[in-house]
């Protein structure tokens, strides 16, 4: 059987990025909470109290929240270096891949485009609204990684 570069396969448009973006969501909401879970019980066993909650904008708020960005990164370096594919990629056929379409990225790679990401969504998602006016329709961090995200063709 033949193998069909990245650039022969239809594109991942914005929809089916951010349906998967949106199914991701739930379980890395169910990894923060056991984190948060963990930073709850030490916080209150460590002798500041039961009725005590972890302060606003506090350094232990900023490292639980720094985990959770961690935790975020290595659910997602992880699926795209086992297969391309994190969870919410599979049901809409997505896949990260590199620029060439031949090799799978290298972890190096995926860090940037994980980072990138990261800063795209902080600013309202605009490096992912940027592939609509792309000519290639590439995101900030397909283009900052050197991969791209394609959708593949159905099984027949």
């Amino acid at each position: 059987m033949a193998s069909t570069s990245a650039s022969s396969r239809p594109s991942a448009l914005i929809g089916w990025r951010v349906l998967a973006l949106v199914y991701d969501m739930w379980p890395v909401i169910a990894m923060w909470m056991v984190a948060s879970l963990v930073f709850t019980i030490g916080f209150t066993v460590g002798g500041h109290g039961s009725r005590e909650n972890i302060a606003p904008f506090s350094a232990l708020q900023w490292l639980l929240w720094l985990i959770c960005w961690l935790i975020t990164g290595g659910y997602a370096l992880l699926s795209w270096r086992r297969g391309g594919q994190t969870l919410g990629m599979r049901p809409w056929r997505l896949k990260v891949v590199c620029a060439d379409g031949v090799n799978a990225p290298d972890t190096r790679s995926l860090v940037i485009r994980f980072v990138v990401g990261t800063a795209s969504l902080l600013l309202a998602g605009l490096g992912f609204w940027w592939a609509w006016i792309d000519r290639e329709r590439l995101t900030w961090h397909d283009r900052a990684s050197d991969t791209r995200m394609v959708r593949l063709a159905k099984r027949s």
